[in-house]
Parts: structure tokens; C-alpha cells; sequence
């Protein structure tokens, strides 16, 4: 794995990459079942972040789950 850019929430973030959305996802101190991510425009299910690939380049918007009444 290389040090690279991806693109999320619309700022650069350096990244080993090429590596799954959850080596991503804990490289960067979140918990893969604490947030919903869309990959390049397409929606991730949580299922699917250990094999969905991230590589330099790619666009991540991450949002946090929060539960509240």
C-alpha cells in the first residue's frame, strides 16, 4: 500500500491506498457500523465494506450515525 489523496466529504485525505472501505474507515478512527458511506457516488451497504476497494482518487462522503428522540 502506497500513501495517496481520496476525496471525502469534499476535502484530499491521505490514504493508504489501494485498501478496503474498512481499512479506511478505522485508518481514520471511525466505526465501519457507526456510519453510512456513498463510494464514487454510489451508496455502500455496511455488508460490503470489507470488500468494496478504495483507491487514490476515489471519492468518500461518510456520515456519522446518531440516534436521538
Amino acid at each position: 500500500m502506497d500513501a495517496m489523496f481520496v476525496i471525502a466529504n469534499g476535502e484530499q485525505v491521505a490514504a493508504r491506498v489501494p485498501a478496503t472501505l474498512e481499512e479506511f474507515l478505522v485508518a481514520h478512527g471511525l466505526l465501519p457500523r457507526s456510519v453510512v458511506v456513498e463510494h464514487n457516488g454510489q451508496a455502500v451497504a455496511p455488508s460490503e465494506f470489507a470488500a468494496r476497494r478504495v483507491a487514490a482518487g476515489d471519492r468518500l462522503e461518510i456520515a456519522m450515525i446518531t440516534a436521538g428522540g
